[in-house]
């Protein structure tokens, strides 16, 4: 299902009109306050200039030239002013009797407080033109100056079009750069937008999972080109953890079914199992109950095929607790120091009856070796007393067993296990450690198995850190290998 489309203006569009628009706003401002101080700047000029002619017609004044023939610029027109506003000479009136009191005047007010006043811009109401007014404090006078308002007088203090052209010419350079910057800003902006409708397309299924990793997404070499890198870097891990976890779950459900179908598998052959020696002693006892008068002969036989079966029931309880044991909780199986050079020589001094009525010679090159490990002893020694109680039972006669183990690995002891008996059909060879397999059922019952021995093996080696594989031996018979943690 598509997104929703949305109407807004890009981001980086948005950032650079913002930050041009403030730009313009500092821009004018500095125009602004520059234009001040250049203007208070040349009208300070233009007071330095008039109060410097004021100060040479005073002193004409005090010299006694009278101020009808006063040295004058053509341009400028002088006015002599009393303390009391009084005008007692403008070089612009003939008749002093009609002006009127000067005493008001913004300039003249100035010269009063400070010495030195100013006016830029007023008409006169004698002459009907705009004058430049600057009037001086003297010790017995004040002499105004008035310079014509003119376009020349104008320019002098106006901002210089320089000025102008070079703000306009810094700021659009600042612009130009400023819109390189935004438009990569966009242009990442822009492929990250894209990524992440199509990452939100994905989600909803309209694309198929993995489909972005074809789609092609590269930055600009910055700081925002390498966090969007980033982002698309991390939707990668995350679908791809996604994906793990997803056939993760998947794995773990076909487990889930398969440890149920074992678990089915494995209780119809525990009862199958318990059911063969609890008929047969069940059978035995009930001949010896419905006849009274059996044979002492066969009351023997018969309780002594219980005492066997029995015994096999027990060895069958015993080799179902122990996978119980190491399947359900293997933390709870304490370890300790154990020797396997010397429970190997207790297992063989064991078995050596059983080894000697089958004329079995064993060859073990493990005697006196430091094959020191931290583990369970018993499981160890169910380890290496299956291996021998299944050699006996059905290797056959007059062979022998090689125990050999390679202590050059820092971590791990190699043993190896072998003989050159019968050996096995190749087609058995990977299920000898599945539960309750047996190759020859009648001939493994008769021997007393349980069918659980190699599978003990195995957990147990697992147990420990280790391997095991069993392989067909060229000159005959079956060898296995596997690890132990040291």
């Amino acid at each position: 299902m598509a997104t929703s489309q949305r109407n807004y203006t890009k981001f980086h569009l948005r950032l650079f009109w913002s930050v041009i628009s403030v730009l313009l706003l500092i821009c004018i401002c500095f125009a602004g306050f520059q234009y001040i101080r250049e203007k208070q700047f040349r009208i300070e000029l233009l007071l330095q200039k008039l109060s410097l002619q004021s100060d040479a017609i005073n002193k004409e004044l005090e010299q006694g030239v009278p101020a009808e023939r006063l040295k004058n610029d053509a341009s400028l027109r002088i006015s002599i002013i009393d303390f009391s506003g009084q005008v007692l000479f403008d070089s612009e009136v003939n008749h002093i009797a009609p002006v009127e009191s000067h005493a008001t005047r913004k300039e003249v007010l100035q010269a009063m407080e400070t010495g030195i006043g100013y006016e830029i811009h007023r008409r006169s109401a004698l002459t009907g033109n705009i004058y430049f007014y600057v009037a001086k404090k003297f010790d017995n006078r004040i002499i105004r100056l008035a310079t014509p308002y003119t376009s020349e007088l104008l320019s002098n203090y106006k901002i210089t079009a320089l000025y102008i052209v070079v703000t306009l010419s810094v700021m659009l350079v600042f612009i130009l750069i400023f819109y390189n910057v935004m438009r990569h800003l966009g242009a990442n902006i822009n492929r990250l937008n894209d990524f992440v409708t199509k990452a939100e397309k994905e989600a909803q299924d309209d694309y198929p999972i993995g489909d972005l990793e074809n789609i092609p997404a590269t930055f600009s070499n910055d700081e925002v080109g390498d966090i969007s890198q980033h982002i698309v870097q991390i939707y990668y891990r995350l679908q791809h953890t996604k994906q793990a976890l997803m056939a993760e779950q998947q794995r773990t459900l076909k487990q889930q079914e398969e440890q149920n179908r074992i678990k089915r598998q494995l209780t119809y052959n525990i009862a199958h199992e318990l059911k063969t020696p609890v008929s047969s002693i069940q059978g035995y006892l009930e001949t010896i109950i419905d006849n009274k008068n059996i044979s002492p002969d066969i009351l023997a036989h018969f309780i002594e095929k219980c005492y066997q079966q029995s015994t096999r029931l027990s060895s069958l309880l015993h080799d179902i607790s122990t996978l119980s044991r190491m399947d359900e909780a293997p933390e709870l199986i304490s370890k300790e120091r154990v020797n396997i050079a010397e429970l190997i020589d207790d297992i063989l001094e064991d078995t050596a009856i059983s080894l000697k009525e089958k004329n079995i010679q064993v060859h073990n090159k493990t005697i006196d070796a430091p094959l020191i490990c931290l583990g369970s002893h018993s499981l160890l020694y169910s380890v290496f007393r299956n291996l021998v109680d299944n050699t006996i039972a059905y290797a056959g006669e007059d062979i022998d067993i090689y125990i050999e183990c390679n202590t050059e690995h820092p971590q791990y002891f190699y043993f190896t296990y072998s003989d050159n008996g019968i050996g096995i059909p190749v087609e058995h060879l990977e299920r000898i450690f599945e539960r309750f397999y047996r190759i020859d059922k009648g001939r493994s019952r008769k021997a007393g198995g349980t069918g659980l021995g190699l599978s003990i093996v195995k957990n147990a080696i697992l147990l420990h850190g280790g391997t095991v594989t069993a392989k067909l031996r060229p000159e005959g018979g079956l060898a296995f290998s596997f690890s132990i943690r040291r």
